[in-house]
């Protein structure tokens, strides 16, 4: 069977193609609705194998073409919009069939290396579900931070100390705003649209119950790490996709954002705060998985204690996650147990006896020295 390269210069309305054999010579070209159908007639009238490679740049619609793509049995190869502007043989003179002729050319010669992922479809409902809760879970956020600021306005700021992420709270301050009742009503609103977003995140919990099945086994294991549930060990599953598309557990940190930047030049050797490239979800959630690593009982405390006395909790914190990511990766791509004797810590518990030289004097009573 004939191998063929198809190299798809996206836009919104129209799409460009340019499809090419093994050997360079080009097999037909022209443009097609960015539709699923006209994908589909395209891929029907040159007869395209499934598995061919169809490559085309990221941009606003270049990930739905993508996943209809899937659907009809290619392969889309996503590439950085930069380093296809960057390679492009003509960069003075853009057209849509250069564009789409450039990029059929770099596919088969496989001279792109900025490749995005593009996950299964399993995958990407995860991800869209665990974005639409995201999404909720900051409204209810908003709702909270916006009837506390109203409250607080009005002189009345003691009546917020207790917290306001349950039905109950909403409840309890809403009476005790009885005497008040423009303000009262104020915060009935925010309670109202609190309530609706609680709504919509308990339906997408089922939603996410329903797809995490095929990877139940996964899951499971990941939350036997101190510190890890459900969302954090989903969020895992989700933004890795295929961990044996990482060569190493540094560059799936890295891949992460969790690495720090670094400049190196000559004599120069700099380091800097982490990149904070990839998904800024599966660091927040990394991040709050490590708090848990400040309570005595957790088994990476030792670590983050003595981090935390020599940089600072943020930095503890962020460390942590950084290696809480390349625990994760490990068990996900080898199958492993959570194993604690691989930490290098050993159980206690340990009594430390400190010895001080000096301390403050015990004052006499007031009484005494007068």
């Amino acid at each position: 069977m004939a191998t063929f390269y198809v190299g798809l210069d996206v836009h919104s309305k129209q799409s460009t193609f340019v499809v090419q054999t093994e050997a360079g010579a080009e097999v037909g070209s022209g443009s097609v609705p960015t539709s699923t159908d006209g994908l589909k007639g395209m891929r029907d009238r040159f007869h395209l194998p499934p598995a061919t490679p169809v490559g085309l740049e990221t941009g606003t619609v270049s990930f739905f073409v993508a996943r209809q793509l899937q659907r009809l049995g290619l392969v889309p190869v996503v590439i950085d919009a930069r380093e296809v502007r960057a390679k492009a043989h003509r960069p003075t003179q853009k057209s849509d069939r250069r564009d789409a002729l450039a990029i059929c050319d770099g596919v088969r010669s496989g001279q792109y290396r900025s490749i995005v992922h593009v996950p299964p479809l399993a995958i990407s409902a995860l991800r869209d579900a665990l974005s639409r809760r995201r999404h909720f879970i900051r409204q209810q956020t908003s709702e909270v931070n916006a009837a506390k600021r109203l409250v607080r306005a009005a002189g009345l700021g003691h009546l917020v100390r207790s917290s306001l992420r349950t039905r109950v709270g909403w409840t309890r301050l809403v009476r005790w705003l009885r005497d008040e009742p423009e303000l009262c009503g104020h915060v009935e609103l925010h309670q109202a649209a609190w309530q609706s977003a609680a709504a919509q995140v308990s339906v997408l919990e089922t939603r996410l119950c329903e797809l995490a099945v095929p990877h139940a086994q996964d899951l499971s294991r990941l939350q036997t790490v101190p510190g890890v549930g459900p969302i954090v060990a989903l969020t895992t599953i989700a933004i890795f996709s295929d961990v044996q598309r990482f060569p190493s557990a540094k560059h799936a940190a890295s891949y992460a954002g969790l690495v720090p930047s670094t400049y190196q030049s000559g004599d120069r050797d700099a380091h800097g705060h982490i990149t904070r490239r990839g998904s800024a979800e599966l660091r927040a959630m990394l991040c709050e998985a490590a708090h848990h690593a400040c309570r005595p009982q957790h088994p990476l405390h030792p670590y983050f204690a003595r981090l935390c006395a020599l940089r600072g909790h943020r930095m503890a914190v962020v460390a942590l996650a950084h290696r809480l990511c390349r625990i994760l990766f490990a068990m996900l791509r080898t199958g492993s147990e959570f194993d604690v004797s691989r930490l290098g810590v050993e159980p206690g518990p340990f009594e430390k006896k400190v010895v001080r030289y000096w301390r403050l004097k015990r004052m006499a009573p007031v009484t005494d020295r007068i």
